[in-house]
């Protein structure tokens, strides 16, 4: 494990990866507010939400949030080969700007902090989803991971 540790030490401070895109459909956000029950109209109705200043239908910042775990996982992080990981939490998450429905995503990661924790590994990162075309990003999240061995 100590190989490990300075292998991420070094790597502190540095961009990690960047996701594939992933397009966010009408589906996928109707099938979220199914599972939360958060049918609020400017995700699932998009006649009503076209007369919004979104103009259409928009993803839930939980929905985005939540798509970390897959694409942040994409950028690929060498922590050897731990028994589990956890998500152990997030220090700070904002959502500057909204992910319409039919847009797509993708999680630009960077490490900016890493330590050891009784049995493992805790990783901290800042992930920020990006929006295809756009300046701002959707999502900025401080996320922490805990991985043992």
């Amino acid at each position: 494990m100590e190989q490990i540790l300075e292998r991420l030490q070094a790597q502190v401070g540095t961009d990690i990866g960047v996701s594939e895109w992933m397009e966010i459909t009408q589906e996928r956000v109707n099938a979220f507010a199914d599972a939360t029950d958060d049918h609020q109209f400017i995700h699932v109705d998009p006649e009503r939400a076209s007369g919004t200043p979104f103009g259409g239908t928009i993803a839930h910042g939980f929905l985005t949030l939540s798509l970390t775990v897959t694409l942040a996982g994409e950028a690929e992080l060498d922590v050897g080969e731990p028994k589990m990981a956890i998500n152990y939490g997030l220090d700070k998450v904002r959502f500057p700007a909204p992910v319409p429905v039919g847009s797509r995503i993708r999680a630009r990661v960077v490490l900016q902090a890493m330590s050891e924790v009784t049995g493992g590994i805790q990783v901290n990162r800042t992930v920020t989803m990006e929006v295809e075309g756009t300046d701002k990003p959707a999502m900025v999240a401080e996320t922490v991971t805990r991985y043992y061995y």
